[in-house]
């Protein structure tokens, strides 16, 4: 653990963490009062609230997503290229797209924490889950309206059949699976209200986890009032805490962390690595001292941790600096599993360092592809990030008489990559054709195709198929749409169509969709409707950051507008520039100096 932290507190990219807290710890100084506001990859920069110790953490906030405990961040206008820089819609009062997931996702650590959370929250699931055998109770769920899961569940005990805890994990994991938090919580209503067998705390846990999804975090707070106090234990917090961490709430999450500790519970790897995940989005300077914290309460690295430090290299370019983490994690006998190694093979591949990227990917591949067939996708995603059209091409021969969904999936992206848009529809066509789980999913994917390739036309005949099938329109549908009429150079019909996602009440529109909009309005300097963006991404529930400031000062920059009041504006939601906003904020300031005014003076 001390070799990890020391290879941290080394790095430029993380120069400024332990070693700097633990000095101004001992003052009793909060540190970004010592430090000042610093840069951190063009990340976000709120002012960090003022705690005593450094082991009571000071940490800053942000806004993003939650699907259980994951997330990816929204990337400027032009670097979210492919389906991995997508978003997990974080609050619906319906059903999400089913069985969707990013690239990221499928490879990265977040689905290895909320694996484990699972894990926890519904063990009996995870046991008959190794079965693969389906829920009998899950497809009667199905059967039925979805906002009848009580009748049917209701019919269920009309008919006999016993409900116990098994059945009722198994359902709710399926449920979860498919990002079907509605149901899930309907569900979970259920139980409470009838109470089929002896509630524990897991079970309070699952339906606070629920409630944080679909009504927001603020409603979980009041349920939690609403628990015993007898089942009000550590793992009721800490779904707390990973709900609060995953939305980037960092006031809220660093409030819940410390209030655990002053409830008695011990410091877990688990706790820990939420904020580790948290740190990871907004201020990697900061990941050392929760290492420096978790080395003072004797806490091993869990294999998650070594994940999250790995991506958190990666992300920021610091690849010999990943290589260390690597070699530290083998040192303590930690073995990278498929996850690390995808995580590693995908920042090799972004760094153009492709001879390393396909040696990590030969390994993943093993001796015999066929028997090792669920690498396929990872396999497919980073070979068409690598250009490498005769990989994805023979990976995809392997698959292509009997695809797995998720392998279509990828292929579709892949062959999108690889500039082979007419085997992309082909995918398509033939995963259509099967007609197993053929969801929305399947149709954001090739859309995601056209938009990269600007194939308008094509990509709006997709979406009227869409709709013709009967499939409902997902936030990551509605996002690559809009994202398609802002690359045709139609920025009113993306705006449009952004109003109609916002307006229904199936989903929340994804944060990227209102950047995409709102960074055409800003370059073509148009203040009015820039603002008017902004302002609908905070009716949707998205706090005004860093990001949103940027691109909201640029309109006025490009319009030669003075931007009155934006420094306030700024400070009053907690946001602090770096150098490249603070250069906008001086060419957009109405009072800024001119060779006229040098006169006058």
């Amino acid at each position: 653990m001390f070799a990890l932290s020391k290879v941290l507190r080394r790095s430029q990219s993380l120069r400024l963490g332990a070693c700097n807290a633990v000095y101004y710890s001992k003052l009793e100084i909060p540190l970004r009062e010592k430090n000042g506001a610093t840069e951190s990859n063009s990340l976000i920069h709120d002012r960090y609230e003022a705690f005593p110790t450094f082991f009571e953490l000071s940490w800053s906030s942000f806004t993003g997503r939650r699907a259980l405990s994951s997330d990816a961040g929204v990337k400027s206008a032009g670097e979210e290229d492919d389906l991995e820089n997508l978003e997990t819609p974080n609050e619906t009062s319906g059903d999400s797209e089913d069985g969707l997931q990013s690239e990221e996702e499928l490879s990265g650590d977040d689905g290895d924490i909320e694996g484990a959370e699972m894990e926890l929250l519904h063990p009996e699931a995870g046991k008959k889950a190794a079965s693969k055998r389906s829920s009998e109770l899950f497809k009667d769920i199905l059967a039925v309206s979805g906002l009848s899961v009580a009748s049917a569940l209701d019919k269920w005990v009309e008919e006999g059949k016993e409900i116990n805890r098994t059945e009722i994990a198994n359902a709710m994991l399926q449920l979860r699976r498919r990002r079907m938090y509605g149901r899930a919580l309907q569900m979970a209503e259920w139980l409470e209200e009838n109470k089929p067998f002896e509630l524990e705390e897991r079970d309070y846990a699952s339906r606070l986890d629920l409630i944080a999804k679909i009504r927001g975090l603020h409603k979980g707070e009041v349920y939690i009032e609403r628990i015993p106090e007898s089942f009000r234990g550590e793992l009721v917090y800490r779904t707390l805490l990973s709900n609060y961490a995953a939305t980037s709430n960092v006031r809220k999450a660093e409030a819940v962390f410390n209030k655990m500790k002053g409830l008695g519970f011990p410091r877990t790897s688990y706790a820990c690595d939420q904020m580790l995940m948290l740190y990871k989005r907004v201020d990697k300077k900061k990941i050392a001292d929760v290492l420096l914290l978790m080395e003072n309460e004797n806490l091993k690295p869990s294999l998650y941790t070594y994940k999250i430090l790995i991506d958190a290299k990666g992300s920021s370019n610091d690849i010999s600096g990943m290589e260390q983490i690597v070699e530290a994690m083998k040192s303590e006998g930690v073995e990278l599993d498929l996850r690390a190694q995808s995580i590693i093979a995908r920042h090799y591949a972004s760094a153009g360092l492709k001879e390393k990227a396909e040696k990590v990917l030969q390994e993943m591949e093993g001796e015999n592809l066929e028997a090792n067939r669920h690498v396929c996708k990872i396999l497919l995603s980073i070979y068409g990030s690598l250009q490498r059209a005769d990989e994805v091409t023979r990976i995809w021969r392997i698959c292509e008489e009997n695809p797995f969904y998720e392998e279509s999936l990828a292929a579709i992206l892949a062959f999108g990559k690889i500039n082979k848009v007419k085997e992309a529809e082909a995918v398509f066509e033939k995963s259509v054709k099967m007609g197993h789980r053929v969801s929305s999913s399947i149709y954001s994917v090739l859309l995601r195709v056209y938009v990269d390739h600007k194939m308008v036309s094509e990509g709006k005949d997709l979406v009227k198929r869409m709709l013709d099938s009967g499939c409902n329109i997902g936030a990551l549908t509605w996002d690559a749409l809009i994202k398609l009429y802002v690359e045709a150079g139609e920025v009113e019909k993306a705006d449009s169509t952004l109003r109609k996602a916002t307006e229904s009440k199936q989903i929340k529109p994804l944060m990227s969709s209102f950047m995409y909009v709102m960074d055409e309005y800003a370059r073509k300097g148009d203040v009015h409707n820039s603002e008017k963006i902004f302002q609908k991404m905070r009716q949707a529930g998205y706090q005004s950051r860093f990001r949103q400031f940027q691109s909201l000062v640029q309109a006025y920059v490009n319009a030669k507008t003075p931007a009155y009041g934006m420094k306030d504006r700024m400070k009053a939601d907690n946001v602090f520039p770096n150098t490249r906003l603070a250069a906008q904020l001086a060419k957009a300031d109405p009072f800024k100096k001119t060779p006229l005014s040098d006169l006058l003076d």
